[in-house]
């Protein structure tokens, strides 16, 4: 999960500038997904979820690693991207619902990035997901991502890069 872990806080960290909506409006008057959902934002997320995974397909060859899955180019891609992805698409439901930029949304906060993810997989890469996203290793996963999530949220937001702690 690797590569679905690290974009979502290297956004964070390289983002600025341009937002991805443009500053668009739907006709309600409200912003598609916000000035925090940036064009660097996203591909710099991506880029470095790539870069862990890339990372990760070299360490593959390592007998100590033998048992974690064995990441593809594709699979690196899909999970970076979907994380994004998943975390723009609860963006613009949270506008929708009237919760401002920063404002926590319990659990669909801490699990977005992972649906995104998930989604991303199983369509562009169905076998790897299957082989992959077993029963333990989703538990794994539905267990510590909200540990995982407050704690690179506190970092972030002592280092200055997050405006919010959570």
């Amino acid at each position: 999960m690797l590569p679905a872990y690290v974009p979502n806080s290297a956004a964070a960290a390289v983002g600025g500038g341009m937002p991805i909506d443009l500053g668009k409006t739907r006709s309600d008057g409200t912003r598609l997904f916000g000035d925090g959902k940036t064009i660097r934002g996203f591909f710099g997320g991506v880029a470095c979820g790539c870069l862990i995974g890339g990372l990760q397909i070299i360490a593959q060859g390592s007998s100590a690693l033998s048992f974690l899955p064995q990441h593809t180019p594709l699979s690196v891609i899909l999970l970076a991207t979907g994380a994004l992805v998943g975390d723009m698409v609860k963006s613009f439901f949270k506008r929708r619902a009237g919760i401002e930029r920063g404002a926590s949304w319990p659990f669909v906060d801490q699990y977005d990035f992972v649906a995104g993810a998930f989604a991303f997989l199983i369509i562009g890469a169905p076998a790897f997901a299957l082989s992959s996203l077993t029963l333990p290793v989703i538990l794994t996963i539905l267990i510590l991502t909200p540990v995982l999530h407050r704690v690179v949220n506190i970092i972030g937001y002592k280092l200055g890069v997050k405006d919010v702690p959570w």
